[in-house]
């Protein structure tokens, strides 16, 4: 089979060997992957996969069912689904546990689908089950216009929680107040806590989804609310940060740092199952959507990373795998 395969500085279209399939893994024949920030910086040596996981980029993937083991009940062959990977999403073709892959919510394209695994997987287990998140609590997501942003939005505003972001620029604003957020600031204009105190309260807010940390991390302290909750999904502002523990200490706030990728099989297989029940009746009613940027033959996955890169983009990069 072909995939995207790392070659010094370049992403290249090359053969590669067909995975074999394990117990209790499902083959899917690759119609769509999506990029995600971790993609490039694994891609730089920054973010190797899990143990066991395929080295090849992509972290989800949507596609055709082709071959099942013999003890999966879950999917068979034929059937149209989305799943969320360890590893190789850019290749013709990804073997995964059964209990990462669904059925792709009624309506929705193979574009769309592959849009959906990681960031909604990341957004519902952070903000619901690490965050315990409430409805009417509010959340300061932060890079809300990214995938996983976008995603969390939405998911908010179908458990009534209102929402402030922080992006970059004013059309980004503008859409995620389009997807359901309350307000937005733009991180030019320097640091977000004035804004966020004007909009939620003395109270502060409950919940906070953040991918920056060390730059944030003071000013998130002072902004959340009695029992808050940090979670730290990323590390785009650097690792390492002067605080005031006091703050923390009396505000009885809760810091939790959060990855997807390495959890097991099972607990990947419990956030999909929760997925399933909770958020794909809402994409089968529209009310939650795929957010898609822009779409992008797989072999010129470069192009992709290119503009991720750039910080631009308003959701997810779909890669597309004609056949």
């Amino acid at each position: 089979m072909k995939a995207v395969q790392v070659q010094g500085n370049s992403l290249v279209w090359a053969d590669t060997e067909r995975p074999a399939l394990g117990p209790g893994q499902v083959r899917i024949a690759v119609h769509a992957t999506a990029v995600n920030r971790a993609d490039l910086v694994q891609r730089q040596g920054g973010y190797p996969p899990p143990p066991g996981a395929s080295p090849i980029l992509g972290l989800e993937c949507a596609g055709e069912v082709i071959e099942v083991d013999e003890h999966v009940q879950r999917v068979r062959p034929g059937d149209r689904v989305c799943a969320l990977l360890a590893g190789g999403g850019y290749a013709e073709e990804v073997v995964v546990a059964a209990g990462q892959v669904l059925n792709i919510p009624k309506g929705l394209s193979f574009i769309e689908a592959a849009s959906i695994p990681e960031v909604f997987a990341t957004a519902y287990l952070n903000l619901y089950m690490e965050g315990g998140l409430k409805t009417g609590e509010r959340v300061l997501l932060h890079a809300g216009a990214s995938g996983v942003g976008t995603a969390a939005i939405q998911l908010c505003k179908n458990t009534h929680n209102p929402t402030f972001v922080t992006v970059s620029g004013q059309r980004k604003i503008e859409a995620c107040v389009a997807l359901g957020a309350d307000v937005g600031h733009d991180r030019a204009a320097g640091s977000f806590i004035a804004a966020v105190q004007a909009w939620a309260g003395s109270g502060g807010v409950q919940v906070i989804l953040d991918p920056v940390a060390a730059t944030y991390f003071v000013d998130n302290l002072k902004v959340l609310s009695l029992d808050g909750r940090l979670l730290l999904i990323g590390m785009m502002g650097g690792t390492i940060v002067e605080a005031n523990l006091g703050m923390i200490l009396m505000k009885r706030i809760k810091v939790i740092g959060s990855t997807l990728r390495a959890r097991s099989i099972a607990a990947k297989s419990l956030i999909m199952d929760s997925l399933e029940r909770d958020v794909w009746p809402a994409f089968a009613s529209g009310r939650i959507k795929a957010i898609v940027e822009a779409v992008i033959p797989l072999p010129e996955a470069e192009k992709a990373h290119t503009l991720i890169a750039g910080n631009d983009s308003i959701g997810k990069v779909v890669l597309e795998l004609r056949r």
